[in-house]
């Protein structure tokens, strides 16, 4: 069965040429999950600017099928230069539309990103507030 009979053009291109993957030298955010349903894997990494209000640049490691490579990927163009607030408001229908939608049966792919974003500012927070 082809990639094309249950993604879109947009995803397929996500996963075959996926955006901003890798680990980032500089990050000084990580946030790390793993997707219970499926045994997927999210790493991202994020660089916030100095005075914490935005996310200068995003990169991720993904271990699992092509939606969750392809949602990863797009969640990093789309954060790339959001305020904290705004990142962390997107949800997970957000990225499966970045990708075109998803099939109902990989839907719980596009939770990765959403979690990881949210992992990764808050320990940016904590590694900056302590006590939170």
């Amino acid at each position: 069965m082809a990639l094309s009979e249950h993604y879109s053009p947009t995803l397929i291109d996500h996963f075959e040429h996926p955006r901003n993957a890798g680990a980032m030298a500089d990050a000084n955010a990580e946030g790390y999950v793993v997707n219970p349903v499926c045994g997927d894997s999210m790493r991202l990494f994020l660089r916030i600017d100095e005075g914490g209000r935005t996310i200068e640049r995003a990169t991720f490691l993904t271990s699992g099928c092509p939606a969750s490579i392809a949602t990863s990927s797009a969640a990093t163009e789309l954060i790339a230069g959001l305020p904290l607030e705004a990142a962390e408001a997107l949800t997970r229908e957000h990225f499966a539309e970045a990708v075109g939608g998803l099939p109902s049966s990989k839907l719980h792919c596009s939770v990765l990103a959403a979690q990881a974003i949210r992992v990764a500012i808050d320990a940016w927070r904590a590694d900056r507030e302590p006590g939170i």
